[in-house]
């Protein structure tokens, strides 16, 4: 995991995807840590993501860097919002403080299970990596 929280640290726009029905749905993403050995992200939840997944707790991560390697991180959505998980989210990245409290409402945040990580290039290397 810390390779992958390191790549997505480094190219810290990511593009998460989820489907809405069978419409396939991305949007950018800037938050990932590790909480208590799981990698986690955050959204809120008046947002078509966090209703997505609840739908469908499948989705997939892209990123790619500056020297043209990319990764794929693909597995399942666990929420898990507490006000542990908030206050490590909001540590790990003050600025959500603009947005987010431990005490409001909004505030979700959830890791993934049974991932998978595909780092690749553009000579067609590729290695695949289970959390």
């Amino acid at each position: 995991m810390d390779e992958v929280l390191a790549f997505l640290k480094d190219n810290p726009v990511f593009y998460l995807a989820t489907v809405e029905g069978n419409i396939p749905k991305v949007r950018p993403f800037g938050f990932a840590m590790n909480f208590e050995g799981k990698l986690y992200f955050c959204t809120s939840n008046q947002k078509p993501v966090f209703r997505q997944l609840k739908a469908n707790p499948n989705f997939e991560v892209c990123t790619t860097s500056k020297t043209n390697e990319w990764l794929r991180l693909k597995g399942k959505a666990v929420f898990n919002t507490t006000r542990q998980t908030k206050q490590a989210a909001l540590d790990a990245m003050p600025m959500l403080k603009n947005m987010y409290s431990v005490d409001d409402s909004l505030f979700e945040l959830f890791y993934i299970e049974d991932a998978e990580a595909t780092f690749s290039d553009m000579k067609g290397g590729s290695r695949t990596i289970k959390l």
